[in-house]
């Protein structure tokens, strides 16, 4: 029988088994009985366990993990996306073809004034009162709220460019260490990057393409994605730039997230998978080794976190 852990901020329990769902309710052991519940989809296959969770506003969700049989999904086909994350644009995609941006909705920025509000309340009340209780569940109510959109967003750009994808290349990036800066960490943590490849992860293991993470210190910003010269310094408050090699004009994100898309293909190129890369040439004739071979410069920082 399951039973919660905390009493304060979520609490969960869980029901390994002997939970059944119904049409409009689900059926929980230990003297729980039926509880009625708005079902989002359809239960087809075993249930494992089933965890009931209540948020810091005070709801009920039931978490359901069952278990289904079914084919290993066939290898898929479609573009090769290469995304280049960022503050200012939350992704930067290039598919060989062209380059479309997606602007950071920026969350918690929308709604910043009234959590501070609200939050400037809840230092006031007196702890352990019911008038605190209820201005708590307030400023909890804007956090799930801003965490809501955030989730729905990440889902909806996830599932967008997962859908007709055989590939989807990115930075692996290290966030823990990228929000040590002070005058990005509450930008870097709204923008919920770690989640977004988690979900596009799953979305593509589903459909049996892949999600590639190349090297964090590939230098995707310093590299001219025409002739692959690799300038030595781009600082970050450079948006635009010229090559000095072959004059080849660059927009810093769309540049980085072509050689992220040409470095992801190479790698699987040299992995053996046989990829098509819709949208013309990914590297120069002959092929190329990998850009991290260049030069004894300094590799660069990750760029992620440009504003």
């Amino acid at each position: 029988m399951g039973y919660f852990t905390s009493k304060k901020g979520k609490q969960s329990a869980q029901y390994p088994q002997n939970v059944t769902v119904l049409e409009n309710a689900i059926k929980i052991p230990g003297g729980v009985g039926e509880i009625k519940a708005s079902i989002h989809r359809p239960i087809d296959g075993k249930i494992k366990t089933v965890t009931v969770s209540k948020t810091p506003s005070g709801k009920y969700f039931a978490s359901v993990l069952f278990e289904v049989d079914g084919e290993t999904p066939k290898t898929a086909k479609g573009k090769i996306y290469g995304i280049d994350l960022g503050v200012k644009h939350f992704a930067v995609v290039s598919d060989g073809e062209k380059i479309s941006k997606y602007d950071n909705p920026r969350h918690l920025a929308k709604h910043e004034k009234n959590l501070k509000r609200k939050q400037q309340k809840l230092s006031r009340k007196k702890d352990g009162s019911k008038s605190r209780e209820r201005q708590r569940k307030l400023v909890a109510k804007v956090h799930e709220r801003v965490a809501n959109t955030r989730q729905d967003f990440l889902h909806k750009l996830s599932h967008k460019l997962s859908s007709d994808s055989q590939a989807v290349i990115v930075e692996n990036l290290h966030v823990k260490g990228m929000v040590r800066n002070h005058n990005l960490a509450k930008a870097i943590s709204d923008c919920g990057w770690g989640t977004f490849i988690n979900f596009l992860a799953y979305k593509l293991e589903r459909k049996g393409a892949k999600l590639i993470e190349i090297d964090r210190w590939f230098p995707s910003s310093k590299l001219c994605s025409n002739c692959y010269h690799q300038v030595s310094e781009m600082p970050l408050d450079i948006r635009e730039w010229i090559c000095p090699n072959c004059g080849t004009k660059h927009d810093r994100d769309g540049n980085a997230a072509t050689n992220i898309r040409a470095e992801g293909i190479r790698i699987l190129r040299t992995d053996g998978t046989a990829v098509s890369a819709n949208g013309g040439e990914v590297s120069p004739k002959g092929g190329r080794k990998s850009v991290l071979r260049h030069s004894p410069v300094k590799l660069e920082a990750p760029t992620i976190a440009s504003a």
